[in-house]
């Protein structure tokens, strides 16, 4: 799916432009015991609390493509024969309505995810979307659909005690403790099912979410879709700069690391401009190129490429979003930790004086400690030179 199909389907999720009928779910406590079961249709609850549900759903849809938003995807065996994939194939079909499909699906849930103890609300819903002809002008044309895409969501949601309040009582003209309840918080996890691939159904994909994209919990990507997810954020960034440290050993300098940052950036920046709804990629090649114009040798680049191999697959593309933090360029030792605008990274530099090794960074016209201004004097800058 690219950031258009996402935005598309995310664009559903309001009253007065939904498909969705009814909310489905349970509520799980810590003792993983299914509390109550919900079955309720929009139709009938009030408004507010319809919007509610539309918008805690929505949320499984947020973040942003191959960081929060992953794909998911079945081989052609699981989809023929695989008894997750029949199950959430059974449940889309059903249209989530086959009660027995709902608690099976449930229990697999409860079974195999770990909430550390933590309550959760697990909430589904599902929706037939007459996918309107977008036209030659990019618009879409409601009056002229000529396919559907039958699909549901399904999210996990943290449950905590809420906070006893002090409430004002208008009989009695005078504050009291209002009772804590039970609040559900944003998703912890989700999905979709199937994936909405050029804007029709992908039954090989689904779109699986993570609030923390280092946290993917491969315990419910095992029991609920027995598929091997791609890596992390996380673990593509740590991947990344194990390539670059063992690749490059000694060449490894602060002038290469400015350079690759300084390129991705930019890359991310035009990315952006350009409104591509693809995800921005990025190769090992294209490093390696990076690595030949700051004149490192040719056997580290090849020993970089290797490693990437190994780490990320033969033929590996990245998306460059999880391999630096685009909005920070760090530079840490044992004692202290500097961090700068990566549009001015360039001017960090290391260097030797009298034998001892230095970062130096221009001060420019001021500097400032803890906010106050402070005034570094010609004669200090004389004798460090």
């Amino acid at each position: 799916m690219n950031q258009k199909e996402l935005n598309e389907l995310r664009r559903r999720f309001r009253l007065d432009r939904t498909g969705f009928n009814r909310v489905y779910g349970c509520f799980v406590n810590g003792n993983k015991e299914i509390v109550s079961d919900l079955d309720e249709s929009f139709g009938y609850m009030p408004e507010a609390e319809a919007e509610r549900y539309l918008g805690l759903l929505k949320k499984v849809l947020s973040g942003r493509l191959g960081k929060n938003l992953i794909d998911i995807v079945f081989s052609t065996q699981q989809v023929m024969e695989g008894e997750e994939h029949k199950l959430l194939t059974a449940l889309r079909d059903s249209e989530l309505k086959d009660r027995e499909t709902r608690t099976a699906f449930y229990q697999k849930v409860i079974d195999q995810l770990d909430m550390e103890g933590c309550s959760y609300l697990l909430l589904m819903s599902h929706e037939r979307y007459d996918v309107p002809h977008r036209g030659g002008d990019d618009e879409l044309q409601a009056d002229a659909s000529d396919r559907t895409f039958s699909y549901f969501v399904c999210g996990v949601y943290p449950v905590k005690e809420g906070k006893t309040e002090l409430g004002y009582f208008p009989q009695e003209n005078e504050f009291h403790n209002l009772a804590a309840g039970q609040i559900v918080c944003p998703p912890e996890l989700g999905f979709l099912f199937p994936a909405f691939d050029d804007r029709a159904a992908n039954i090989y994909n689904a779109l699986y979410y993570s609030r923390r994209p280092d946290e993917l919990h491969q315990e419910f990507i095992d029991g609920v879709f027995h598929t091997e997810p791609p890596m992390s954020a996380g673990e593509q960034k740590a991947a990344f700069e194990t390539a670059l440290c063992q690749g490059l050993e000694d060449q490894c300098s602060m002038e290469v690391l400015q350079a690759i940052h300084e390129r991705i950036h930019d890359q991310l920046q035009e990315h952006k401009e350009r409104k591509d709804p693809e995800p921005p990629t990025l190769t090992p090649a294209d490093v390696g190129m990076i690595l030949a114009d700051q004149g490192v040798e040719r056997e580290r680049i090849a020993a970089f490429q290797e490693r990437c191999g190994e780490e990320f697959g033969e033929n590996a593309v990245l998306n460059p979003e999880n391999l630096i933090d685009p909005g920070k360029f760090q530079v840490k030792t044992e004692q202290i930790t500097v961090s700068v605008d990566p549009e001015f990274s360039y001017l960090v530099e290391t260097c030797m004086i009298d034998g001892k090794k230095y970062i130096m960074i221009p001060v420019g016209k001021g500097v400032e400690v803890n906010g106050l201004a402070v005034n570094v004097s010609a004669a200090q800058t004389e004798e460090l030179s």
